[in-house]
């Protein structure tokens, strides 16, 4: 089983490689959902000894994007071919939560070369079939999906129905409040060979100076080596 760590920082990438993580997911803010990380984030995820994936999101939200957002979306995918990542992972909508074929298409072929990830917007799809299809002829490697609920072990009859209509074409990549606790919900039930985790911990911030401009919050995850380490045993 392939481990895919969602990191959002310098200390995230390095708890994520020394606990054994297969493929990063480079990201900022997380807690939204991940944003485009920074050019110098993905920098140092390039000198890591696995392979890192860039999010390509300009903004928090739904995924229904502007001519001009298209364009940033565009730059960030030269950022990260530029600075030596092996991927991005991309998605984009329709109002009605189809997937945007002209724009993957536009973005796809953008990044021709990198490996490619569909993210999340897969879960807003209303045809499961019809968009693993689509996925398919965009030439995605993957599909990073909750089954379209909260967590993955919620979203297991669509996941299921993601695996059946791939059939082997594309891997679906099960993420989303994936841990220890949950995982045994998904694997061996699911025909998997790769799953995505944000492998974090709960820390306290104790910068009271910090959390009283609004810097910072009291209490928050960050990746952690052991649970990365935890994880990828679970499958051995």
């Amino acid at each position: 089983m392939l481990l895919e760590v969602c990191v959002e920082d310098i200390a995230g990438l390095k708890a994520a490689v020394e606990g054994g993580g297969d493929r990063i997911e480079l990201c900022s803010a997380l807690p939204l959902g991940g944003l485009t990380p920074s050019a110098g984030l993905m920098a140092a995820a390039a000198r890591m000894p696995v392979p890192a994936y860039a999010i390509i999101r300009p903004r928090a939200g739904g995924f229904v994007y502007s001519a001009d957002e298209l364009d940033i979306m565009k730059r960030d995918i030269d950022a990260a071919r530029t600075l030596g990542l092996a991927g991005v992972v991309l998605g984009a909508s329709l109002p009605d939560g189809r997937l945007d074929v002209d724009t993957l298409s536009a973005l796809t072929a953008h990044a021709e070369g990198l490996g490619k990830t569909l993210h999340r917007a897969f879960d807003l799809v209303p045809d499961v079939e019809e968009a693993v299809d689509a996925a398919i002829s965009l030439g995605f490697e993957r599909i990073l999906t909750s089954g379209g609920a909260k967590t993955a072990a919620e979203g297991l009859t669509v996941l299921e129905q993601a695996i059946a209509a791939a059939d082997g074409r594309i891997s679906i990549m099960p993420g989303s409040g994936v841990t220890l606790a949950t995982v045994g919900q998904l694997w061996p039930r699911l025909q998997i060979s790769e799953i995505h985790a944000s492998c974090s911990a709960p820390v306290s911030e104790t910068d009271e100076r910090a959390i009283t401009l609004g810097f910072s919050a009291p209490s928050a995850r960050r990746t952690d080596a052991a649970t990365v380490k935890a994880l990828k045993a679970y499958f051995v």
